[in-house]
């Protein structure tokens, strides 16, 4: 090989090494924040504000609260975890995921929702033969799902409705199926309902929050052995909990 393209492919190798490096560095710094499907809208109102703040940037990364444990395990490279209960967060803990105990920021609200100008949702119109398919998040992996579940056993209503139920991997794909029609109606997040997308869509009910357990949202901060990721992942997990993320988290229909 000629000198001059020896010289050439060196520096070639060089700048690759150093054009990567860089890029796995910056991608480094860009928080991974572990989403529960109901939190999206919420969630990007928060990251807005939070990296306003700090400057620190952050990608969201959403599906139901038990599929993103089961990533979180199979090693996903999480910086928080934000999920629709506390059962999630308390087991990563307890495996030796989490920094810290896991903590409670809100409280979730069920709602009735559809989108139909032509239906007025109550528990009674799910009886009648125009509806045919009911959305419903999965219970086995979803917290919404199986505040659902709870409430139609505990009013006697889940026999008779069992064969409407549709059930969707997570509050995302209750929301899609609700929105297209392909289900007349469905349970989901107060948070959905209040979002700016879908405030003035369809027409809801908030369900009585005394028929169904506590929806106790809560969040983990996961080890990383990078102080860096640690340190800023630390930041935006404080702020969660901060008086400014509370009154963000209201206006989307969570209490404390």
């Amino acid at each position: 090989m000629p000198k001059f393209d020896k010289i050439r492919l060196l520096f070639l190798c060089c700048f690759a090494i150093f054009f990567f490096s860089c890029k796995s560095e910056k991608e480094s710094d860009v928080l991974k924040i572990a989403t529960a499907a109901n939190m999206q809208f919420a969630m990007n109102d928060l990251i807005e504000t939070f990296q306003q703040e700090t400057g620190i940037q952050c990608e969201i990364v959403i599906t139901s609260s038990g599929k993103l444990t089961a990533q979180i395990k199979a090693g996903a490279p999480f910086d928080v975890f934000v999920s629709a209960d506390l059962k999630y967060p308390n087991t990563l803990f307890k495996e030796g995921f989490g920094e810290e105990k896991p903590k409670i920021y809100a409280n979730g609200t069920l709602v009735l929702w559809t989108t139909s100008e032509n239906i007025e949702p109550s528990l009674d119109i799910l009886f009648k033969e125009k509806i045919k398919h009911i959305a419903v998040a999965n219970p086995k992996t979803a917290p919404y799902g199986r505040a659902t579940e709870e409430f139609l056993e505990k009013t006697g209503k889940f026999n008779e409705l069992e064969s409407k139920l549709v059930f969707g991997e997570s509050i995302s794909a209750v929301n899609r199926y609700i929105h297209s029609g392909s289900a007349a109606i469905g349970f989901t997040a107060k948070s959905v309902v209040l979002s700016p997308k879908m405030k003035n869509v369809g027409n809801w009910i908030e369900i009585d929050p005394s028929q169904y357990s506590s929806i106790q949202q809560a969040a983990l901060l996961l080890k990383s052995e990078q102080p860096e990721t640690i340190k800023n992942a630390r930041k935006f997990y404080e702020f969660l909990f901060s008086a400014k993320a509370k009154e963000i988290l209201e206006e989307y229909g969570y209490r404390s």
